[in-house]
C-alpha cells in the first residue's frame, strides 16, 4: 500500500502528468459518487437530520429531523445489503443450491425499524400536542423558561461575586464566574 501511495505521489508531482492526474482523480471521484449514490444520499440525509435535531428549537422540526435520520439509517442497511447479481434466497426443492444470494436479514431489520420509527413518531407527536395544550408553545427555550418559572426544573444559580473583603465567595477564585453549561438538560 505504501508503494502505491509513493507511486501516486510521484505521478502527481511530475509536471507532465499533473494535469492528467488531476482530471483522472476528478473523474474517479465522480465515478465513485455516481456508482455509490445511495451512500451519498445516506450521508446527506444523516447530516440534515442530525442538524435538524440539534439546531431547531421547535419540537415538531426535531421530530422531522429524527425521521430523516432514521430514513438515512434504513437506506444504509438496504444499500449495504445489495449484492450485484444476487438472487432471492429461496431455493426450490431439487434445484441447484450454489449461487449468489442476497441476505434477507437487513431487509427484515429495516422493516422492523420502520414499524418502531412510526410508533416513535406517533408518540412524539402526541406528546407535542399535549405540550402545546399545556404550555402554548413548542419551542424548547420557551418551554425551559416556563418550566423554571413553575419550579419543575431548578433555576439557574446566580453568578458568584467576590465578597466584601475581596475574598471570593463560596471558595471560588477571585473574579471567577460560573459561566459553564447548563446542567438541567
Amino acid at each position: 500500500m505504501t508503494a502505491a501511495l509513493v507511486g501516486a505521489f510521484t505521478a502527481a508531482v511530475d509536471a507532465s502528468t499533473l494535469g492528467a492526474s488531476v482530471l483522472s482523480s476528478a473523474g474517479g471521484a465522480a465515478e465513485i459518487l455516481a456508482t455509490r449514490h445511495a451512500y451519498v444520499t445516506f450521508a446527506l440525509l444523516l447530516c440534515i437530520g442530525l442538524y435538524m435535531m440539534i439546531a431547531n428549537p421547535n419540537l415538531v422540526k426535531k421530530i422531522i429531523g429524527l425521521n430523516l435520520f432514521q430514513t438515512a439509517i434504513f437506506l444504509l442497511f438496504i444499500a449495504s445489503a445489495y449484492v450485484d447479481g444476487g438472487a432471492i434466497p429461496i431455493v426450490p426443492s431439487g434445484g441447484p443450491e450454489g449461487g449468489l444470494y442476497v441476505s434477507p436479514l437487513p431487509h427484515v431489520l429495516v422493516l422492523t425499524a420502520i414499524v418502531v420509527g412510526v410508533s416513535l413518531t406517533a408518540v412524539a407527536l402526541a406528546l407535542c400536542i399535549r405540550i402545546y395544550d399545556e404550555y402554548g408553545t413548542l419551542r424548547t427555550d420557551t418551554l425551559r423558561e416556563l418550566l423554571r418559572d413553575e419550579g419543575s426544573i431548578p433555576a439557574r444559580e446566580p453568578v458568584e461575586t467576590p465578597g466584601d473583603d475581596g475574598a471570593p465567595a463560596a471558595g471560588g477564585a477571585p473574579g471567577a464566574s460560573d459561566a459553564g453549561g447548563e446542567t438541567d438538560d
